[in-house]
């Protein structure tokens, strides 16, 4: 069984998206919370899977097929769910850059992980490994994903506004965290 704890983390990350969104469109009572803790379970969920894989030495490919996955349709999804909102849309301070910005964030999704392939098919899968950057953008781009889908303001914290400072801060990092990517894998065919 523990071996398999980290496949059925990741297997719940992907099960908690289209319950998420069903939540979010049927505005059951206290729907922000359960989409909110959802989304933070899955979160966590993100976090815990590979790192236990890693410490039981429990890796397997089909958990490292699933993993990212499971990560970008979890960003993705919930960036078009908040994005086809349209009261929230209509609240926020830039529609224009906050569509840009979830724009950005999944073309660099799609880029990193078409780079992430093709430098695995040359055998320099190491020269796009998940940068600092990166790790700093992905936890940022989940408080603000959290604080969107949350979207009221709670004990004085407008947390709908709170999301959408924090995507634009992950918009900068994801900009920054490809260049990184797009630089090394340059580099390493660069150098063939």
């Amino acid at each position: 069984m523990k071996a398999k704890i980290p496949n059925i983390l990741t297997t719940f990350r992907i099960v908690a998206i289209p319950l998420i969104v069903i939540i979010y469109f049927w505005k059951p009572p206290h729907s922000n919370w359960l989409c909110w803790g959802l989304f933070a379970l899955a979160g966590i969920s993100d976090a815990l899977d590979g790192y236990l894989a890693r410490k039981w030495n429990q890796t397997s490919k089909l958990g490292a097929f699933l993993d990212p996955v499971a990560d970008k349709l979890l960003v993705a999804v919930m960036l078009m769910l908040v994005a086809t909102n349209i009261e929230l849309m209509q609240e926020l301070h830039s529609r224009f850059w906050f569509s840009v910005t979830i724009m950005v964030i999944i073309g660099r999704e799609i880029t990193v992980s078409a780079l992430r392939e093709w430098m695995a098919e040359l055998g320099k899968r190491a020269n796009v490994a998940v940068s600092t950057v990166g790790k700093y953008k992905t936890g940022i781009q989940m408080v603000a994903i959290g604080a969107l889908l949350f979207e009221e303001t709670l004990l004085g914290i407008p947390f709908l506004y709170l999301g959408e400072m924090l995507l634009y801060i992950a918009g900068v990092l994801t900009v920054w965290s490809m260049s990184i990517y797009l630089n090394a894998a340059y580099r390493a065919v660069k150098s063939d």
